[in-house]
């Protein structure tokens, strides 16, 4: 067998993998591949386990979190497995170990005050702008989707909202368009593709505005030019800071309307549709932690059925 080098398996998965995949998602992998696998894996005609791991433990001791270095680790074995196919590689296993993440963050949510606070002020100064952050709190939209929403995705005849695109500036590397550009494109899963019914308060919102607006014009700026995602951020960031409320990730509103969902006892698969989760095990992990009195019930109810 004649072996290759790591850069030419590259080149070759890179044109095999392009036509299938979203012009976003290639732009991510080619930003793994030249700022972190290349420079590491390049010329080695042969990838190792020991390799492998000490490109992690590399990565992490500079500071990367687990999720980046496991990002780049799917990158790999993709091509790894491509190479094997296509007898430019030996198969070999790769099993590749991090450190336990003793430091797990919890989800940061706003309060009921606080969130009230930011939807009782929305109301009473009423923006686009303003509105795409009410939707958030109410729909638990993603950044992208809110910034993608177009009036024609608001329905007040059915009182619904339908998540059918997302928006990203995304960043190409230099083997491919080199800059960015900002994209509309399709959400992040098949399950992203959602219809959220809306809450009696967004439709009184809502409802007067959409008989003005052109239906191809984006909600946060009734225009046919979008918002992109770090602008919006940017004026979320001084809005919170206008009312007084904590500064947390613009992803926080999404948690916040999953937590109130939870809260409020709506079953568990049904919050994790409304989220556009894949797994509703992801909503699980993220947002069911039982408190020290639902822990009491639990066990108090398991000593009464054995009487």
């Amino acid at each position: 067998m004649n072996l290759i080098n790591f850069k030419t398996v590259v080149e070759r998965w890179a044109l095999d993998k392009r036509p299938y995949v979203k012009q976003s998602t290639f732009a991510a992998y080619s930003l793994i591949i030249e700022n972190h696998l290349l420079p590491f894996f390049g010329e080695n005609v042969e990838i190792t386990e020991e390799m492998v791991q000490d490109f992690v433990l590399m990565k992490l001791a500079n500071g990367l979190s687990q999720k980046s270095v496991k990002d780049m680790i799917v990158v790999l074995k993709m091509v790894f497995r491509f190479g094997v196919k296509n007898g430019y590689w030996v198969h070999k296993e790769i099993s590749v170990r991090f450190p336990i993440d003793h430091c797990k963050q919890e989800v940061e949510v706003f309060t009921r005050i606080d969130q009230r606070k930011i939807m009782d002020y929305v109301k009473g100064d009423f923006s686009y702008k303003n509105l795409g952050i009410f939707i958030c709190l109410s729909a638990g939209l993603r950044i992208g989707e809110v910034c993608a929403l177009t009036w024609n995705d608001i329905d007040v005849k059915n009182e619904t909202i339908t998540v059918c695109k997302t928006i990203q500036r995304v960043c190409f590397s230099k083997v491919d368009e080199k800059g960015t550009k900002l994209i509309v494109d399709t959400p992040k899963t098949n399950n992203s593709f959602r219809v959220i019914p809306m809450s009696k308060e967004l439709l009184k919102l809502v409802r007067p505005i959409k008989k003005v607006c052109r239906g191809s014009y984006y909600v946060l700026t009734n225009s046919v030019n979008p918002t992109e995602p770090r602008t919006y951020r940017n004026y979320y960031k001084k809005l919170l800071t206008k009312i007084g409320v904590p500064i947390l990730k613009f992803h926080c509103l999404r948690h916040s309307f999953a937590t109130r969902c939870i809260e409020s006892k709506c079953d568990y698969k049904t919050v994790s549709v409304l989220l556009g989760h894949s797994n509703i095990s992801t909503t699980l992990n993220l947002y069911v932690h039982p408190n020290m009195e639902q822990k009491k019930r639990c066990i108090e109810q398991m000593c009464r059925t054995l009487g």
